[in-house]
């Protein structure tokens, strides 16, 4: 039991990693990130940037049910980047890519954030949790709301991870359709 608690909570404190435990984590095996293009600069005082590795719009529909054997993902087409490494994308929604493979044990989850730079461009990321237990390299929605459109390059930092601490480990981790997404062949 850890001192200062009561015997009825007997959990460890959660909170929110710093950067020091994310660079420390990120050492270890497996680590909590990897494939991070430039981590140095990448981890913040509460958090760690994901990078843009892929842009793809959407080229048909999709569907969730009461039952995941029903869920239909939409069709993508990938979008190049130019000799630069820019893209420009017109408003509208996209499929978007993040370099970093994370994985997470069973006494972490995350939760991510668009960078604030992206509002002021009149640009949004959604997200989802990202559960304890959870290995890949994630994928969101990044939608252009600015009427003129928006520039990127590859390999900006659009997102903020923040993970986060447990009160106790998972029982089991995370064991979703997504384990292990975009660490593969790319889906057809």
């Amino acid at each position: 039991m850890i001192e200062g608690l009561s015997p009825q909570l007997d959990r460890i404190p959660s909170g929110v990693l710093s950067g020091a435990e994310i660079r420390e984590r990120a050492a270890g095996n497996p680590p909590l990130v990897s494939d991070a293009p430039m981590l140095e600069q990448q981890i913040q005082p509460n958090g760690l940037d994901l990078t843009l590795k892929e842009v793809s719009y959407f080229t048909g529909p999709g569907k969730i049910a009461v039952s995941n054997s029903e869920r239909r993902l939409p069709a993508l087409e990938s979008l190049p980047f130019d000799h630069n490494g820019d893209l420009h994308l017109e408003p509208g929604p996209y499929h978007i890519i993040f370099n970093e493979v994370v994985n997470l044990p069973l006494d972490v989850m995350a939760l991510g954030r668009p960078r604030s730079s992206l509002a002021r461009c009149g640009v949004a990321i959604h997200t989802a949790v990202w559960d304890a237990g959870y290995h890949g390299r994630s994928a969101s929605l990044l939608v252009v709301a600015n009427p003129a459109g928006f520039s990127v390059s590859r390999n900006a930092r659009v997102l903020q991870l923040i993970f986060l601490t447990l009160s106790r480990a998972a029982g089991e981790g995370y064991q979703g359709a997504y384990q292990g997404e975009n660490l593969g062949p790319p889906r057809e």
